[in-house]
């Protein structure tokens, strides 16, 4: 599992740095986590857009590394809005998952436990 880093490829691509990266040389795959907090009427656009900006990379890498290469894109509106494909997308990574109920302007936080287990939890500013 690599984080914040750049993937170093024969070709320039200038999006080649996910915020996760979890490579299973067992099952053959590798997937590129982008997370990120945008507007509630924003989430399901922007995960559009992580997908098309990775496309170069998860060819790349798939090319390179000789593995099946996925783009998991998680994005939470500032208010808990999430897409209905968040679940799907999850699904992909090993583990234990889990999104708990959100509530009005909450601060979040999502973190890898492990190497496997993804949670996004509810961080209430001031309780």
């Amino acid at each position: 599992m690599l984080w914040n880093q750049q993937v170093q490829t024969d070709r320039t691509i200038p999006n080649n740095k996910p915020d996760i990266i979890i490579r299973d040389n067992k099952k053959g795959t590798c997937l590129l986590i982008d997370i990120a907090i945008s507007g509630d009427r924003n989430v399901i656009k922007i995960e559009s857009e992580k997908i098309l900006i990775y496309e170069d990379l998860v060819i790349e890498i798939q090319r390179m590394w000789n593995v099946k290469a996925k783009v998991i894109p998680v994005i939470i509106g500032v208010t808990g809005t999430i897409s209905k494909s968040l679940i799907q997308y999850l699904s992909n990574i090993q583990g234990k998952h889990e999104i708990r109920d959100f509530k009005k302007q909450p601060y979040y936080a999502l973190h890898a436990a492990g190497s496997a287990d993804v949670k996004v939890q509810i961080i209430q500013h001031g309780k």
